[in-house]
């Protein structure tokens, strides 16, 4: 098969990584792509957003199968333009994307689908906003209603925070992500992530993890697009994801498929766990990032033929064999990040750095310049590892970070301290 993903990140690398495993593969194209990717795969370049352009590309590079990687082209509705000229594509419809594009409609669907979430209300006008929250009290959950690449939430631990919010969202800071809000009751508890491929009817887990949101160690500072993960994920016990799946995820799908909009592609279902019980924190429409790079580490080739199984409709016929063993990744990041950052610093060392089914470095904002890897991004390397224990993936994951000169660049130090 000649196979095209979409997207340029640590995930897309993490993809294609995997991908290159299956003898299915005969060329991979990855579009854009980054430094690292196109160590491994071709690279394109055109605008992955817009659904005619990506069609046209496929048109003439004869691509069999497309994997969609980030939020942004299966919101603008890409997967649809290349369904209706029957390329096979392993991603949701625009309307069914709206489960991560809107969280008003993620809210709508937990209420028409029994499903357990936290308490809600949703605003278009900041006064009203402010008003709810003055009677509410703290703490309290802000979210932009749109896409704002995973930064649109403000966890508020005092009214004033939550109010600075509201005066950001309505403000642009979220661009057209905040021009309508969704306002949460605060629920405390461990977080995780579940990954479920759906074909329009059936379900298939993939494996579980857990993200490290906050910027700093134990959980401190602003909240990011995720600073590393860890899979499995110990509080998804087996009787926490018959739950799941009962009580959110089979009730969602087929209440998608009810409206005629049967979600096609990667669940990604964010719990908070408490007591044993689960509730919906946020759905996303991929695979997470970094959550996606343990998955693919652990998945290895099999995770082509299940994206497959995706897209064509055969999950029912379809497995995963899952090794018992752990991955760990770390990011790092540009000095500075969430915040403002320098693009540009000069990354050394990664040429000895071990490349296996037990050790890679996901590439996530890099380019090459003058020869050299320079960072172009906030987050700019998934450190990734993989061990019999989860202890052992850290100790892996923590020794090649030791092997890499970046003194423009930083990570987290306790990646996986809520398992061990």
């Amino acid at each position: 098969m000649n196979i095209l993903i979409l997207g340029s990140g640590g995930r897309e690398h993490s993809l294609a990584w995997a991908v290159l495993q299956n003898p299915k593969c005969d060329k991979l194209i990855v579009a854009p792509g980054n430094a690292g990717i196109a160590a491994i795969a071709e690279c394109a370049t055109f605008d992955i957003n817009d659904g005619a352009a990506v069609v046209e590309f496929v048109t003439e590079n004869a691509i069999d199968f497309v994997i969609i990687g980030p939020e942004a082209p299966l919101a603008a509705g890409v997967a649809d333009a290349l369904r209706e000229t029957g390329v096979l594509t392993f991603g949701p419809s625009k309307a069914a994307a709206q489960l991560e594009a809107s969280k008003s409609f993620t809210k709508d669907i937990c209420d028409a689908s029994g499903a357990p979430t936290a308490g809600y209300a949703h605003f278009t006008d900041a006064d009203k906003a402010k008003a709810y929250i003055r009677a509410e009290g703290a703490p309290i959950v802000v979210k932009a209603d749109g896409l704002a690449a995973g930064k649109g939430v403000i966890v508020a631990m005092d009214v004033q925070t939550a109010l600075d919010a509201i005066d950001d969202m309505f403000g642009g800071e979220f661009g057209a992500a905040g021009a309508e809000v969704v306002i949460e009751e605060f629920m405390d508890g461990e977080e995780a992530s579940w990954f479920i491929l759906c074909d329009g009817q059936n379900v298939l887990p993939v494996g579980t993890a857990q993200d490290h949101k906050r910027v700093g160690d134990g959980d401190t500072g602003l909240n990011t697009g995720g600073m590393g993960a860890y899979s499995p994920a110990p509080v998804m016990t087996e009787s926490v994801i018959q739950k799941a799946m009962d009580e959110i995820v089979k009730p969602t799908v087929a209440e998608m498929a009810k409206r005629g909009m049967p979600y096609q592609g990667v669940l990604y279902a964010g719990f908070m766990i408490k007591d044993g019980q689960p509730r919906l924190v946020e759905y996303n429409c991929r695979f997470g990032d970094p959550e996606c790079q343990v998955l693919m580490m652990r998945l290895g080739a099999q995770a082509l033929d299940l994206m497959i199984a995706t897209a064509d409709g055969t999950l029912d016929q379809t497995r995963v064999n899952w090794a018992d063993d752990h991955a760990l990744t770390v990011v790092m990041a540009a000095n500075g990040y969430p915040g403002a950052y320098e693009k540009g610093s000069v990354i050394r060392g990664l040429d000895a750095m071990p490349e296996d089914s037990s050790n890679m470095v996901f590439h996530a904002g890099t380019a090459v310049k003058d020869g050299a890897i320079i960072a172009t991004g906030g987050r700019v390397l998934n450190v990734t590892a993989r061990g019999a224990s989860l202890t052992e993936a850290r100790d892996r994951a923590y020794a090649m970070i030791d092997g890499i000169d970046w003194p423009e660049g930083f990570n987290r130090s306790d990646i996986g301290w809520r398992a061990l």
